[in-house]
């Protein structure tokens, strides 16, 4: 999964390209398929970011949707024992982080 750590990485970098893009159009000789090469950069990287910052949101929107599925209901006694296993689980430290 992406971390916010991933997600600075990619904003660093787009940074890069974005002044580099902008170098091109100010101070180059305004290369067209240059500035074509490095939009698709930019669009990649943008579209990178946002799949990242999906990624993050859904895994901190996952405990809060088990939760509110389970609050209102006792549910299937299989999907109650699931949803202990997976609280114990992430209380207890052994999720591994990426």
């Amino acid at each position: 999964m992406a971390s916010l750590k991933d997600t600075v990485n990619l904003t660093s970098q787009l940074t890069e390209l974005t002044n580099q893009l902008h170098s091109e159009l100010t101070e180059g000789e305004v290369d067209f398929e240059k500035m074509v090469q490095i939009a698709d950069e930019i669009s990649e990287h943008a579209d990178n970011l946002a799949a990242a910052f999906t990624r993050v949101n859904e895994a901190l929107m996952e405990p809060l949707s088990n939760n509110g599925s389970n609050g209102g209901s006792n549910g299937s006694e299989s999907g109650s024992s699931r949803s202990r296993s997976r609280r114990s689980a992430s209380s207890s430290g052994s999720r591994s982080s990426s």
